[in-house]
């Protein structure tokens, strides 16, 4: 593995193996978690490789156009229809993680930001897209995102037997063919939109631009008939590869041995968050008369993509679930950048305060 080329072929076949490995476990967010741990490997034994910045913001948009094909058209009417119970479970959701995370960077457990964008309850791939763009350590936010991912499937996934016993083994899978039908002038547009959205950012210089434009004029466009979203799983597949080896390829020695000390702290703080996200599902269970799977789903603090995959193979309420789940992560959208930033603030002048001389 001494040549950069040998090295990339060794980084995409151990990438492969380790998909092969957690797609077996029905997990999710396989396709990224997969690159993403072999390129951590990589950097860990000083194997340097790097990622070419237009690849990785290409793969942004991608991403972008993903979330935005998954948002139901039905999103604002639903949410109008129950509007003070979309309200109270996103916001309670918000404020649990969002304390969470203050009690981390209190704690000294992570930095200020880093700390927010970790517990965002967000799609793990956006959150730890943007935590980049406003400072935060993309490392730390990307190991407690995906970490939390783990978490939240598999926790998901065994609610969802529990609860749905006659959904057949496997079924639950992350798994989809790699060779399907491509509707091509679909696709053409998809790229287009994907291609400008890329472009956009670079011109206004946006944080997470091709991530947040794509993501907004896919959603739109899609929303309005104007396209209908086309992407192969091929072009998912790599993109998921692109930014797992690019947040993975970031990682040392020194970053590891940190996130090995505050491991214990951080998967208490991911079971916190989902034991109190249950305690909502049962609110909803008890004063609204929502099924326990439906209400436990779309209070689940996972990422939307993983969530839909759960609940499409079992019998709830999809247009409820995947509504509280994307209104969630459309506020945590907004919200983000400025709740970082007062946590980060407020560290910071907790801190200087400590270090004034009386």
């Amino acid at each position: 593995m001494k040549t950069p080329r040998m090295r990339w072929f060794w980084l995409i076949l151990f990438s492969a193996l380790a998909v092969l490995g957690l797609e077996s476990l029905n997990l999710p967010a396989a396709l990224l978690l997969g690159p993403m741990a072999m390129a951590i490997v990589f950097a860990a034994r000083d194997k340097p490789l790097t990622i070419h910045r237009q690849l990785f913001s290409l793969a942004q948009g991608v991403v972008g156009m993903m979330i935005a094909r998954a948002m139901p058209a039905s999103l604002f009417v639903e949410m109008a229809k129950n509007w003070p119970l979309f309200v109270a479970s996103i916001s309670s959701v918000i404020i649990a993680s969002t304390l969470l995370g203050w009690l981390l960077a209190r704690w000294q457990v992570l930095p200020g930001s880093t700390a927010i964008w970790g517990s965002s309850p967000g799609a793990a791939t956006a959150m730890t897209l943007m935590a980049e763009s406003y400072g935060a350590d993309v490392r730390l936010v990307a190991f407690m995102q995906y970490l939390r991912v783990v978490v939240v499937a598999v926790t998901a996934t065994l609610v969802a037997r529990i609860w749905a016993p006659a959904v057949p083994a496997g079924s639950m899978s992350s798994s989809f063919d790699i060779i399907q039908p491509v509707a091509w002038s679909h696709f053409g547009y998809t790229l287009l939109i994907i291609v400008g959205g890329v472009l956009v950012s670079r011109l206004w210089r946006i944080p997470a631009g091709p991530l947040l434009i794509t993501l907004a004029g896919g959603a739109l466009l899609q929303d309005f008939k104007v396209i209908s979203i086309e992407l192969p799983p091929a072009l998912l597949m790599v993109a998921y590869a692109i930014i797992g080896w690019s947040i993975g390829l970031r990682f040392n020695r020194a970053i590891l041995i940190y996130v090995a000390k505050a491991l214990p702290r951080l998967l208490l703080s991911i079971f916190s968050l989902v034991v109190i996200c249950g305690v909502f599902a049962l609110c909803l269970v008890h004063f609204a008369g929502i099924d326990p799977l439906t209400a436990y789903l779309a209070t689940s603090p996972g990422g939307a993509d993983s969530v839909a995959i759960i609940a499409s193979s079992s019998h709830v309420d999809m247009p409820f679930v995947m509504s509280m789940q994307t209104g969630r992560f459309i506020i945590v959208l907004l919200t983000g950048p400025a709740l970082a930033r007062w946590v980060a603030n407020s560290m910071a002048a907790k801190q200087r305060k400590q270090e004034r001389p009386r």
